[in-house]
């Protein structure tokens, strides 16, 4: 049986990483590193699953607030986005304040959220939300922006109105941009929400993570950053499943071109 060439990439970077792993175990045994600068894979591993029950909380809590921001970064992003994509007065007005956000350090205002909300969960959920708007806007207002004109008058010469128009081409046009900026922004909420939680937070895996290090237990620490990596992962990976599902067709011409 002839394996795609997807297919074929996924089982090179599972063994790719599984070789990395493997590396790292021995590069640890064979220097004699101690744990507390670098623990050994199999210690970080064996300590995940026999923390877990201690975890499974904390990391339910960094879940749920990182989802929470990031609906509430892609609603938001998507209005701005397409704020700015339509419009070139918009474009003119926000995209720079977007720009100057976007450069202020995000460990810089949580501080500030704190003062306002106190430490928590609002403040977690407002940093991840800060931390994963601005490539949605970015991707969105691009994908607007970046719409064919000659479709949208050979539409328009056929009798369709600008409702007809975005629902036909700019929407579709747009919906690659919209996927790729989600799996981008996944990844940075989870960074918001961490960042939140090791500041001013009692619950959540960067509060886990920071208790750890303070008592030098550097597999749980690690622990920790192998939990996070892995809820990354999954999210990413639902999102390139309904990416798949739903503007599938965006990829049928690298298909063709390397089947």
């Amino acid at each position: 049986m002839t394996l795609s060439k997807s297919r074929v990439d996924q089982i090179k970077s599972i063994v790719f990483i599984a070789l990395l792993f493997v590396f790292w175990e021995v590069a640890c045994v064979i220097l004699s590193v101690s744990p507390i600068v670098l623990p050994r894979p199999s210690a970080i591993v064996s300590t995940l699953i026999l923390q877990m029950p201690a975890l499974w909380p904390h990391i339910l809590q960094t879940l749920a607030t990182t989802i929470i921001g990031f609906i509430a970064g892609m609603v938001i992003g998507v209005a701005l986005g397409a704020a700015v994509g339509v419009s070139r007065t918009a474009y003119s007005v926000a995209y720079p304040l977007l720009v100057g956000f976007s450069s202020i350090p995000k460990v810089a205002v949580v501080p500030i959220f704190v003062l306002w909300f106190g430490s928590g969960t609002v403040p977690a959920i407002l940093t991840a939300l800060t931390t994963c708007i601005f490539p949605i806007v970015v991707n969105v207002a691009t994908g607007l922006a970046t719409t064919e004109p000659e479709m949208e008058d050979v539409l328009k010469a056929l009798g369709a109105n600008r409702s007809q128009v975005f629902w036909n081409v700019s929407l579709p046009r747009t919906m690659p941009y919209f996927f790729a900026s989600l799996k981008v922004a996944v990844t940075l909420a989870f960074v918001g929400t961490v960042l939140s939680e090791t500041v001013a937070a009692n619950r959540g895996i960067g509060t886990v993570m920071m208790m750890a290090t303070a008592s030098f237990d550097v597999p749980l620490a690690f622990a920790g950053l192998f939990a996070l990596a892995l809820l990354g992962i999954l999210l990413y990976v639902v999102f390139a499943i309904i990416e798949q599902r739903v503007c599938g067709w965006a990829n049928r011409k690298q298909e063709f071109a390397t089947g």
